[in-house]
């Protein structure tokens, strides 16, 4: 089964009540995890930092990326009563820490046993090394990496996951944690790859939605598809292909003011693709060739029988001229057709008889 993620990410804009409210939605959509952003934005970027393309264009603004940021932080507490929330509802609650002390808050204050690490912190080595060391399991997205890079991630994560707190990180040591039986178990057991396409929207000529299957096969571990398209199309696409997570950003109403709100679906559209994905499921079934339960009635309908193409006297012989095969399909078998030519008749057969020896 898919693990839908609902991703809040910032759409709250730093209000609680839009918070909740996201929590709300994404629980009555049916997703299984709601998943918001914690970081401090003075951890985060340089006062220099402008902001990317997109953002520009959705606010309309050249304002640096710390001021951006810095509006959008979520405080602590309301973390602590969003968790309580989403514990209420029967929703999981996960967040995306940018920086280390909101990685230790995540696990120590809030008790977080999933972590995801994003696309723009996978070759940030300290904080990749600090998800390992925190013990829990790991979605690791892709976005804008090559197959190296993913490696190299993996050997930073093994290594945190396989040594001891007082051994000495380095490339070396990575690539031989990555390279060891123990390291690769408990890569196997703990870390779940999202590819990803870091644009939003992302062009569908570049979504690559194939190269999901290229991580499972490249790495042996599970796959999942982080969404940036605009629509529910290539989310209900990778479920059908096999994705074990899918993640899509969600909000209140796209013409909210913020970076991530035009990329993001509204709450209705946030409940088809979860039906969608659901149906998907459902549908893939268990591969195995059979008439299943719904269709055997139509058997008999909807297949052929052998009958008299035309009166057939008693003893005279099965021809392609006197033989034929039509509907229903309760008589004898098209496939004794064959066997059928140049047998004398036992009986005389009326036009459109089925023939019955």
């Amino acid at each position: 089964m898919t693990l839908v993620i609902a991703e809040a990410g910032v759409n709250h804009n730093g209000d609680e009540a839009l918070a909740f409210e996201l929590v709300n939605v994404a629980h009555q959509a049916g997703a299984d995890v709601v998943k918001f952003q914690t970081f401090k934005a003075k951890n985060l970027v340089t006062e220099e930092a402008g902001l990317a393309d997109y953002q520009k264009n959705n606010l309309q603004s050249t304002e640096s990326q710390l001021a951006m940021l810095s509006r959008l932080e979520l405080p602590y507490d309301t973390h602590h009563a969003l968790v309580n929330h989403c514990q209420s509802l029967g929703i999981e609650f996960l967040s995306t820490a940018f920086d280390e002390e909101s990685l230790t808050f995540l696990v120590d204050d809030l008790g977080l046993k999933r972590l995801k690490i994003p696309s723009g912190e996978l070759t940030n080595a300290p904080l990749v090394l600090a998800h390992a060391r925190s013990g829990c399991d790991l979605i690791v997205s892709t976005g804008m990496a090559t197959l190296s890079e993913i490696e190299m991630a993996l050997g930073v994560i093994a290594f945190g996951f396989t040594s001891e707190g007082r051994a000495q990180p380095s490339v070396r040591a990575f690539e031989e944690a990555y390279g060891s039986e123990a390291g690769q178990q408990a890569l196997k057991q703990k870390v779940t790859l999202l590819h990803c396409t870091t644009e939003y929207p992302a062009p569908m000529t570049d979504i690559n939605l194939r190269a999901m299957d290229t991580l499972a096969s490249s790495f042996g571990l599970p796959a999942g598809y982080s969404d940036h398209s605009e629509g529910i199309t290539i989310p209900v696409a990778a479920a059908a292909r096999g994705a074990v997570i899918l993640e899509k950003h969600f909000t209140l109403d796209k013409n909210l003011e913020g970076p991530d709100h035009k990329a993001s679906l509204e709450p209705c559209e946030l409940s088809a693709m979860v039906c969608a994905i659901r149906q998907v499921e459902q549908a893939l079934g268990d591969g195995v060739k059979r008439p299943m339960a719904s269709e055997i009635k139509n058997k008999a309908v909807a297949r052929k029988s052998l009958v008299a193409a035309k009166p057939i006297e008693a003893g005279e012989s099965f021809t392609p001229a006197n033989l034929t095969v039509k509907r229903p399909g309760t008589g004898v078998s098209p496939y004794c057709y064959w066997e059928m030519l140049g047998q004398s008749s036992g009986k005389a057969y009326s036009k459109g008889a089925f023939i019955d020896e």
